[in-house]
């Protein structure tokens, strides 16, 4: 079978060829097996709340910010609205997609497998003109041997969406670094990131098995167990009747509370383990801070308000923009500079993500925070306009004068003013 080239990629994805995922057909082994007996692949993981909930929070989060090609004027900055790469990362980076859910795939692809990559479809004038999602199951990054160039291994499925001729596999691609937008996570070589979910499928498969534990004690009525003893010599196939007629009776959550009928002067003794001797609920509170403390992410966030309070969910709010989003939106910067900037551009552009909106505080403390700079004249009434996303004040009316307190003077003095003769 002839392994299509480059272009035959981008005109696959052109024509709309899917490479949605297919059970069973990831590049990697899995599942990775826990202590807890537990395996975990990245689709099992997702099915842990806890795990799903800091995944989601993350990627929306990202992908709310707004993303802009900035552009350097002097001392000041302004948005590149009429570049072409504007629209395309704030806009529509394909024509089946629109930014958000494009950043929201990334990203969560970045934070569970620890990569994410997007095939880059350039123009003749080496621009950008679309961005299309590759699957990081079927991506591999490795440097080639003779030419010591980075490359990467791709490995698609090829296949009309209307189902006419089925997706298959057509074997192995590889593309040049300069094609693949490559966002990797922590990692240690700074090329691949590591898999969340292969470092922490210990605390993942025990929240798991928690999750599984939870369902058969209550699918079962809250019975873990129970031995019946029949003061006879039972046959083998009476045993198995036995066995069967009671299973049948009394098994499971709807027949938890039915009268049991013996005979043949059979006791029944009930074997109960009770989930506080266990610390069943402790540890399952425990594992929802473990998950959030792989991903840096506050509890009350995934929806733990144990400790929560007024004051404390408002600084753990302003925390993780600070500490957590803040280091993803530097790293989504740097590659994207590194890797979408057309030479043409110069140094002078770069892209930002827009966070402000998630450190302004209350309304009150904007109100305040807003006087402090009108009236120490680094505030005009436009900027706060705009700050708050209103447009600016008509012309004539003041909105970009800078002012300062008539009572104020600079530190070391004025000069004194000439007498006049």
């Amino acid at each position: 079978m002839k392994i299509p080239g480059i272009k035959s990629i981008i005109n696959a994805f052109r024509k709309g060829f899917t490479v949605s995922r297919q059970p069973g057909q990831e590049l990697r082994t899995f599942p990775w097996w826990s202590n807890a007996g537990i395996g975990i692949d990245h689709d099992k993981a997702l099915t842990y709340s806890a795990y799903w909930a800091c995944v989601r929070r993350l990627s929306e989060t990202l992908a709310s910010f707004p993303l802009f090609l900035m552009r350097t004027e002097g001392r000041g900055k302004e948005k590149a609205r009429e570049q072409e790469l504007f629209r395309l990362m704030h806009r529509s980076p394909n024509p089946e997609m629109p930014a958000f859910a494009f950043i929201e795939t990334l990203m969560h692809h970045l934070v569970t497998w620890g990569n994410c990559y997007a095939l880059i479809d350039w123009n003749d004038n080496l621009e950008p003109k679309a961005l299309w999602i590759m699957r990081p199951d079927r991506t591999q990054t490795y440097r080639d041997p003779q030419t010591k160039q980075l490359l990467y291994k791709y490995t698609p499925l090829w296949g009309s969406r209307n189902g006419g001729l089925g997706d298959r596999d057509v074997g192995e691609i590889k593309i040049p670094a300069y094609r693949v937008l490559h966002i990797p996570g922590l990692g240690f070589d700074g090329l691949t990131g590591y898999s969340v979910v292969h470092m922490a499928k210990e605390c993942i498969g025990l929240g798991l098995a928690e999750e599984e534990f939870g369902a058969r004690y209550f699918g079962q009525g809250t019975n873990l167990g129970a031995v019946a003893k029949h003061p006879g010599h039972l046959t083998q196939d009476a045993h198995q009747s036995l066995k069967k007629d009671l299973q049948e009776k009394y098994e499971g959550l709807g027949k938890a509370h039915t009268l049991m009928l013996l005979e043949e002067g059979m006791t029944f003794d009930k074997l109960t383990i009770p989930p506080e001797d266990s610390q069943f609920l402790e540890s399952r509170k425990f594992q929802i801070d473990e998950i959030a403390r792989w991903f840096l992410i506050p509890p009350h966030m995934i929806g733990d308000l144990e400790r929560a309070t007024n004051n404390n969910i408002e600084q753990q709010s302003l925390e993780f923009v600070m500490h957590t989003m803040r280091p993803w939106c530097i790293r989504w910067e740097q590659w994207l500079d590194f890797k979408l900037m057309p030479p043409q551009l110069g140094p002078d552009h770069y892209f930002k993500f827009q966070i402000n909106a998630l450190l302004r505080g209350d309304t009150e403390s904007r109100y305040k925070a807003y006087a402090v700079g009108i009236q120490n004249g680094w505030l005009s009434p436009d900027d706060v306009r705009e700050l708050e996303d209103m447009n600016p004040l008509p012309p004539g009316q003041g909105g970009d004068i800078y002012m300062r307190q008539v009572n104020m003077a600079p530190a070391e003095g004025r000069p004194a003013e000439p007498q006049k003769q």
